[in-house]
C-alpha cells in the first residue's frame, strides 16, 4: 500500500544520511518515478526532504527535524528498543514495529549490542489468545470463552476484557465477568472455545493492574511452611520450579528444600506428586498426610492392576 510505503520510506531517511532514488526503487518494487512522486508526498506532508546532486546523491531530511539524540542515552534506547522487539514476539502491533524504527533513527552508529534479549513468546499455544484478546481490548469488546476453575469445574464467562498480565511463565486476563458480576483474573492456559463478541461494553475500569496478581490465591488454602527433600536425579527441575526458595545441598548431591513462604497448597501438592519417589515432605505433618491421602487415592484406582 502507498501509505505504508510513505512512512517506511520516512524511516529510512530518518535511520541514513542520503538515500538513493535507486535504493528506495529496489527495496520496495517500484520505478524511480513512483520514487520521486512518493518523495513530493512527504515534502507536502510537511516534512522536509533535502535533495543531494552528485555521485553519491539522493534524498535525506534535514538534521534539525530529526529527534535530538541527547535526549536519551544509549542503553536507555537500547532497553527501550529490546521491551518493544519482545511484545512484537507475541503481538502483530504495527505501532511497535514503528516507534522501533523511530528510536533507531536516535542511535548512535557505535551503540554496542544489547546485553538482554526479551522473547514473551512460548512453547505452548498461547499465541491465538493473546491476539485475539489484545484486540478485543483495544476495540472494547465483549469476550466469551468457557474457563475450568481450580476445582475442575468448566463455566461458560463472558467478560469485558481490560489487560493482558503476565506474571512467572503464565499469561493472564484481567476483566470484569459478567457471569459474577466482578472482576476477576482468569488463565489463559484454562480457557477454550474463545470468541470476541460483536458487542462493546461502555465501563470504565480504572483499576491499577500492577496490584492484580499480587494477591493470587487468597481464596485458596496455603502452606506457610515445608521442607522436602529431593533426591540428585530431580534437582534440574527443582532449580526450575522453586528458584526463590531456600535450598541446601547435602554431600550426596540431593537437596534440602525450605519453603517460608505462603503457596497454594493444592498447586505444591501437584507440584510435588509430579516428582513421584525423588521427593518427601519433611515438614509439616499435615501437608505430608495430604500427600498421602492423595497418593492413596491414586492407588484405588489401581486395585484391579
Amino acid at each position: 500500500m502507498k501509505l505504508e510505503r510513505l512512512i517506511s520510506i520516512i524511516y529510512m531517511l530518518l535511520n541514513n544520511d542520503v538515500v538513493s532514488a535507486s535504493e528506495l526503487s529496489c527495496k520496495y518494487g517500484v520505478s524511480q518515478r513512483t520514487i520521486y512522486r512518493d518523495i513530493e508526498a512527504i515534502c507536502a506532508a510537511g516534512i522536509p526532504v533535502v535533495s543531494y546532486q552528485g555521485v553519491n546523491g539522493g534524498y535525506g531530511i534535514m538534521k534539525e527535524y530529526k529527534m535530538d539524540k541527547s535526549l536519551l542515552s544509549s542503553d536507555d534506547i537500547a532497553s527501550l528498543i529490546t521491551l518493544l522487539k519482545s511484545t512484537t514476539t507475541v503481538f502483530e502491533d504495527v505501532r511497535a514495529h514503528d516507534t522501533i524504527q523511530r528510536l533507531k533513527t536516535v542511535q548512535t552508529e557505535n551503540s554496542r549490542a544489547p546485553s538482554l534479549t526479551m522473547d514473551l513468546g512460548s512453547w505452548r499455544s498461547y499465541t491465538s489468545h493473546l491476539r485475539t484478546l489484545h484486540s478485543a481490548i483495544n476495540a472494547r469488546q465483549l469476550v466469551h470463552f468457557h474457563y475450568m476453575n481450580a476445582k475442575d469445574e468448566r463455566q461458560d464467562r463472558i467478560v469485558e476484557p481490560v489487560s493482558l498480565l503476565l506474571k512467572y511463565d503464565a499469561w493472564y486476563l484481567y476483566g470484569y465477568c459478567r457471569s459474577r458480576d466482578d472482576y476477576r483474573v482468569f488463565k489463559l492456559t484454562r480457557m477454550s472455545k474463545l470468541a470476541v463478541l460483536p458487542e462493546l461494553f461502555e465501563r470504565h475500569h480504572n483499576i491499577h493492574t500492577e496490584d492484580i496478581l499480587s494477591g493470587g490465591g487468597k481464596n485458596q488454602e496455603q502452606t506457610e511452611y515445608a521442607v522436602i527433600h529431593f533426591t540428585a536425579g530431580s534437582l534440574a527441575t527443582v532449580l526450575d520450579e522453586f528458584y526463590l526458595d531456600e535450598k541446601q545441598f547435602k554431600e550426596d548431591g540431593s537437596l534440602l528444600l525450605t519453603i517460608v513462604k505462603a503457596i497454594d497448597t493444592d498447586w505444591l501438592i501437584e507440584k510435588l506428586l509430579s516428582f513421584g519417589e525423588d521427593a518427601v515432605v519433611l515438614e509439616p505433618q499435615s501437608l505430608r498426610q495430604k500427600i498421602k491421602d492423595k497418593i492413596g487415592k491414586m492407588l484405588n484406582r489401581y486395585e484391579e492392576v
